[in-house]
């Protein structure tokens, strides 16, 4: 049921009384059969931005900059966590895009767009990761046959548009990931006092390789606390039924669960990338060199490991971000035109420019992966580090939203989640100003 606020001109969606949404869980397994949404959005989230990051830092810098991984682990968190108590506590029933829109009429437009924007770079070079991993793991036919291959599965799973199947896939995809992690992490038996140091030492070392300490700082905080995929949560809380204040607990474990699992695996990457390329002083320049972290120390072996990883990571995104995001755009624009909403009744799928946005996100990025394209692993350092443009203008809405009390009613003025916000905006304000500062160097600089 939607009715337009005369106050805002957004439009709402009220959850129905009799509408219960998740049974609450009563028991420790309870719990963890009921997680979710954090497992979906989490392997959205686990991208070649991730596992290139995280190997470019190790590579490079060792441990001295395993410190950022942890702030930027925590922004997420801190951002995450307030973008689904404002979905689940809110007295108006509001999504998050219709939060934003209550802020101002354009805001959630602007997000859509980005979420089409992000969302097309996102599956260019997470579909070119996962398309050099197979190609490489068989040795048969080429990486543009794959990457067309990997986007028909694409097609077929995400044209359910049905949770449950996007759901238990990447549930699939979680296991494989994190058994190939930590069994490559055993493999290169990592130096516990060294990981203890990287984490609070707050070092910051000169330039090793082709990506300053300050570019690599700043591309984790955008592919790992910045990304517009925060927003995602929401949708998938939505539709695996955390869609009230009784389900605030179950989403902070689901939510917590992923930040681990976020956690161990991106470390898992980082230490390999340390204890490996690191000693030898080599870099990462293509997707080959992430299968030589392992290649050196067990052979082929080794190598179909990390292969097997990238794949999983970088293609979860691709399938997480052809359902994510396109709803997340959908929302936006019917936030905006709740007209246009009204029209198609709120249904995307009847929505022609939905069609559209479908080609553009998940269809095009086919281009990327031509011969002549920018390489992998530039492409996804690049695409992420711009990343932290968005983060103000996410968090700079959320500020407004919270601090609103027709929107958030008796939970308004938190000043923890008013402090939190407003740390990470400043901190975001500034690494956007640092990221255009070396961006502009570089394209001075030839």
């Amino acid at each position: 049921m939607t009715q337009t606020d005369e106050t805002t001109g957004a439009t709402q969606t009220k959850v129905p009384p009799a509408e219960k949404g998740a049974e609450i869980p009563k028991t420790f397994w309870g719990y963890l059969k009921s997680f979710g949404p954090g497992i979906v959005v989490v392997l959205s989230w686990l991208g070649a931005g991730d596992l290139v990051d995280c190997s470019v830092a190790g590579a490079n810098y060792g441990y001295a900059l395993m410190w950022g991984l942890a702030l930027a682990l925590f922004a997420r968190f801190a951002l995450v966590n307030t973008i689904a108590k404002f979905q689940l506590m809110n007295p108006n029933g509001y999504s998050l895009m219709e939060g934003y829109g209550a802020v101002n009429r354009t805001y959630p437009l602007v997000l859509g767009l980005g979420a089409v924007l992000y969302g097309h770079m996102s599956t260019a070079y997470c579909l070119s990761g996962a398309a050099n991993a197979l190609y490489h793991l068989t040795g048969v036919g080429s990486v543009l046959l794959w990457a067309v291959l990997s986007l028909v599965l694409t097609v077929l799973i995400t044209g359910r548009a049905v949770y449950r199947h996007l759901e238990l896939v990447q549930k699939l995809i979680l296991a494989l990931v994190t058994i190939v992690l930590l069994g490559s992490v055993a493999l290169v038996k990592p130096d516990a006092a060294h990981i203890a140091k990287g984490l609070f030492g707050l070092e910051l070392p000169p330039t090793m390789g082709s990506f300053s300490a300050v570019l690599v700082v700043i591309s984790l905080v955008g592919a790992v606390g910045g990304s517009i995929g925060n927003l995602l949560y929401p949708l998938w809380m939505k539709q695996k039924g955390y869609i009230r204040p009784e389900h605030r607990k179950l989403q902070q474990y689901d939510l917590l669960f992923a930040i681990v699992i976020m956690i161990i695996l991106n470390l898992s990457v980082w230490i390999i990338g340390a204890e490996v390329l690191h000693p030898a002083g080599k870099t990462i320049s293509n997707v080959n060199d992430l299968a030589g972290l392992l290649g050196g120390v067990a052979g082929r072996f080794g190598e179909v490991l990390i292969y097997l990883a990238v794949w999983a990571a970088c293609y979860s995104t691709v399938i997480g971000g052809a359902d994510g995001y396109l709803r997340l755009a959908m929302d936006g624009l019917y936030a905006s035109k709740p007209v246009r909403k009204e029209k198609y009744g709120g249904n995307h799928a009847k929505d022609p420019l939905f069609r559209g946005l479908y080609v553009i996100v998940v269809l095009l990025p086919l281009l990327w992966v031509l011969p002549g394209m920018p390489g992998f692993v530039p492409l996804t350092v690049v695409a992420n580090a711009a990343l932290i443009f968005f983060l103000p203008v996410i968090s700079i809405g959320l500020l407004f939203i919270i601090n609103k009390r027709k929107l958030m009613g008796a939970y308004v003025h938190n000043i923890w989640d008013n402090l939190l916000l407003g740390v990470l905006t400043v901190l975001s304000l500034y690494g956007a100003y640092k990221i255009a500062v070396e961006m502009v160097k570089k394209i001075i600089g030839g």
